[in-house]
């Protein structure tokens, strides 16, 4: 069976380079998916698959029917959305959408989920289950996986399985993880209110900016001290508004950031920890304050099974010599964690680095590119794990 995928994905490796260009020519911010969707459904239904428009907004799903049937779904998911940037890559078929650029792969991403499509559509009498294909939307704003959710693309799911590009990683190889592959992030606001006054004379006033700047230290210096150095918790204040003139003293300022985190236990306790620090820095000072801290996504914890099948089924595939078992977590997010709330699943890493080049751009950066050869080693990984899913007991 293997060396029946790997010769169906080489005969369509031209068509899927062709899709995958056609999709990073025409990329499409979260949530406005509506001609990449329109795409991926017809790619889904020439290739005889059951397909169903409009799911969580503008996400689609492909169902495909093995002859044996039990009870067991598997889910295999992929993002469709683009980033906010402009692109700089120089490339024959770089956007044509101003600002608006496929600069985390997920143009890769559809390609390899549809390429898994239309690779197991041929094989479908040897499956001993039905493979549903879960293209979704606006990833990057960590809303798309809700939507599908709500929309019972989970039901009866058994398992799911996902894959994210990384350029640190040549192609031809992939990256498994076990346990934590990703942080949970979560969004946060912190206001200040002081008193307005004349710049001459900050005495009289309470100096919201001030103030802001130690809160910010002091959140800082607090994790160090007061945090798990082995649970990683990582603040990022990324924008700071208040003020009004040079020379009046601010009585509003909000901070807006973002708080990482890899372990449950500490994710919970954050919270009341920022609050505390800020609430005593006020009080010091005279100052009112609020603090909105709102849960985004989870951690994504790989299951040990699924991410044992990954790396067999890429063994296999290409020999131990193209697969790494990645040594550390990223505390970038994922919102794939929200399907695991429902089903246990592992997302790998595929390779897409050059390998003769010294430096392959990072993802969100608008020069950033991939090598092409990746998208058979995703579509003969995925597509041969499926395959073998359904021995696991």
């Amino acid at each position: 069976m293997l060396t029946r995928i790997k010769d169906l994905a080489t005969t369509l490796a031209p068509r899927l380079v062709e899709i995958r260009r056609h999709i990073h020519l025409h990329p499409e911010l979260s949530g406005q998916e509506y001609q990449t969707s329109a795409f991926v459904a017809g790619v889904l239904s020439s290739s005889g698959l059951h397909v169903e428009e409009g799911v969580g907004k503008t996400g689609v799903i492909g169902e495909l029917q093995g002859t044996k049937q039990n009870d067991r779904v598997l889910a295999i998911r992929t993002d469709m959305d683009a980033l906010p940037i402009q692109e700089r890559s120089g490339l024959d078929y770089a956007s044509r959408i101003e600002g608006v650029m496929h600069a985390c792969g997920h143009d890769v991403h559809t390609t390899v989920g549809l390429g898994t499509a239309m690779v197991l559509s041929q094989v479908a009498t040897e499956l001993e289950g039905n493979v549903r294909f879960l293209f979704q939307p606006a990833e990057e704003i960590a809303q798309g996986a809700n939507w599908m959710v709500k929309d019972g693309v989970m039901d009866n799911v058994s398992a799911i399985l996902g894959v994210h590009v990384f350029p640190s990683i040549p192609a031809g190889s992939i990256g498994i993880r076990y346990g934590a592959l990703t942080a949970a992030a979560d969004n946060l606001e912190i206001i200040i209110i002081g008193e307005s006054g004349h710049g001459a004379r900050p005495h009289e006033a309470v100096d919201a900016i001030w103030i802001a700047s130690q809160v910010i230290t002091a959140l800082q210096q607090a994790i160090s001290r007061t945090q798990n150095p082995l649970r990683p918790v990582v603040l990022s204040i990324g924008q700071i508004n208040g003020g009004r003139a040079p020379n009046i003293i601010a009585d509003k300022v909000q901070l807006l950031g973002t708080v990482r985190s890899l372990h449950p236990e500490t994710r919970a306790q954050l919270p009341n920890w920022i609050e505390s620090i800020v609430s005593n820095l006020c009080n010091s000072y005279g100052a009112k304050y609020q603090v909105n801290y709102r849960q985004g996504v989870p951690s994504v914890q790989n299951d040990y099974a699924l991410t044992q099948l990954l790396q067999s089924s890429a063994e296999e595939a290409w020999s131990s010599e193209f697969v790494q078992v990645l040594p550390e977590p990223s505390l970038g997010a994922e919102d794939f964690s929200v399907y695991l709330e429902h089903a246990p699943g592992s997302m790998f890493r595929l390779g897409v680095g050059y390998k003769d080049r010294i430096i392959n751009h990072p993802l969100h950066h608008p020069q950033f590119e991939v090598d092409e050869s990746a998208i058979i080693t995703g579509v003969v990984t995925l597509a041969y794990a499926a395959y073998k899913y359904w021995q696991l007991k």
